[in-house]
């Protein structure tokens, strides 16, 4: 049986993977979660799971939640001390880093120098700190292990394959919902339709990055780190169907593709199991009959700048990649609240990008640092 805890219990991956423990209870328990604000949902878990240690938002929701437990009641921590409990709980043996943006990186750098395998779902955490992250983990001698759909593909298509063998990996995207939309019509993008997926079911933050391709500039980022690759050998395809997760291109003109329906429970069980698979009998399998025609084209760079901003902080290095993503987080809370039209979000990035001065990103407080820099650049320019 395995040990696990999980950042992000409420989330969409989160959900996922508390649903996959539920399907083998002979195979996984839960020692403890960390969750935000989402009490009702998270006080049902508790009921279910019965974890020895939660962690909630701060400590006013920690004192609703305890006045709302009845029965067997977990410890009740509160703020980012509490997720680094559950992060370093003493029986967990696997991490889900689920929490939403760099709120998970503190808890899951904890994590790893206790010893803990990561399950990545916070693609956020390597691209802030993705040195720093790999060098705990070859210190600690830990797995990371992908949970995002497209790096868990990649993982897949690369297990066993020496990597002098692999020519390039190919990170695919859905396109969003504005993937044939003009640039001028998308000045008059609405928060609804932004959050209107053609495709996956996911939390507000990645749903809009989705619209942007930031999530995929972000996701070439974190392939980065997790396989070791230069950006030249790291491409991204549009492929509006979603079955196709990701491709791996070898030296001899061979691709290879992981193929399945679009669902996180795959890559949130096969990373929990790892190595060994689970039987996921729940699931519809995937038809090639019925999926029809699959189609791939070419980003546009014009439309969705994003993806070049990305490409472009991880050539930077250093500081760089962390100031894309502090500046992007802001912005886009700025856009869900109202205060920023869409289009804006990738125009004050370039801008903010032009006036960062990348420093060698060699310890936590340098990322944090300009983390932190970037967030009151873009609090300015929304306010401006």
């Amino acid at each position: 049986m395995r040990t696990i805890a999980i950042l992000g219990s409420t989330g969409s991956v989160g959900v996922t993977t508390l649903d996959v423990v539920a399907r083998f209870p002979e195979r996984f328990r839960v020692a403890a979660l960390a969750a935000g604000r989402n009490l009702e949902l998270l006080a049902a878990q508790i009921s279910r799971f019965k974890p020895e240690v939660v962690a909630v938002a701060d400590e006013a929701a920690a004192r609703e939640l305890r006045a709302t437990l009845t029965g067997q009641r977990p410890l009740v921590l509160a703020g980012l001390e509490g997720a680094v409990e559950v992060a370093t709980h003493p029986a967990a043996e696997l991490v889900v880093s689920a929490l939403v943006g760099a709120l998970g990186l503190r808890p899951t750098l904890r994590a790893i120098e206790n010893g803990k395998d990561i399950a990545f779902a916070n693609k956020e955490v390597l691209v802030m700190a993705g040195e720093i992250v790999t060098r705990a983990a070859r210190a600690a001698g830990v797995r990371l292990l992908p949970v995002d759909s497209e790096h868990n593909a990649l993982f897949q298509c690369l297990e066993g394959r020496a990597p002098e063998s692999v020519k390039r990996i190919i990170l695919t995207a859905s396109g969003g919902p504005f993937r044939t939309w003009t640039r001028e019509r998308m000045e008059e993008v609405t928060v609804a339709q932004a959050l209107n997926h053609p495709i996956w079911n996911m939390g507000h933050k990645i749903t809009i990055d989705s619209a942007t391709l930031m999530n995929k500039g972000l996701e070439v980022i974190e392939a980065h780190w997790l396989f070791g690759l230069d950006a030249e050998r790291i491409d991204v395809l549009v492929h509006p169907q979603g079955v196709v997760h990701s491709l791996v291109e070898l030296i001899d003109g061979s691709l290879l593709a992981e193929l399945a329906v679009a669902d996180m429970a795959i890559p949130a069980a096969f990373a929990l199991a790892y190595p060994q698979r689970l039987p996921l009998t729940h699931l519809r399998p995937l038809s090639l009959t019925e999926a029809g025609p699959l189609t791939f084209e070419l980003p546009d760079l014009e439309r969705f700048p994003c993806l070049r901003l990305a490409y472009q902080a991880l050539a930077s290095g250093g500081t760089t990649p962390a100031c894309l993503n502090g500046a992007n987080e802001e912005l886009v809370a700025g856009f869900l609240a109202g205060r920023l039209r869409f289009s804006r979000i990738w125009q004050h990035l370039a801008t903010i990008l032009e006036r960062h001065s990348s420093q060698p990103a060699r310890t936590l407080e340098d990322v944090l640092q300009a983390d932190s820099w970037a967030r009151a650049a873009a609090r300015e320019l929304m306010a401006a």
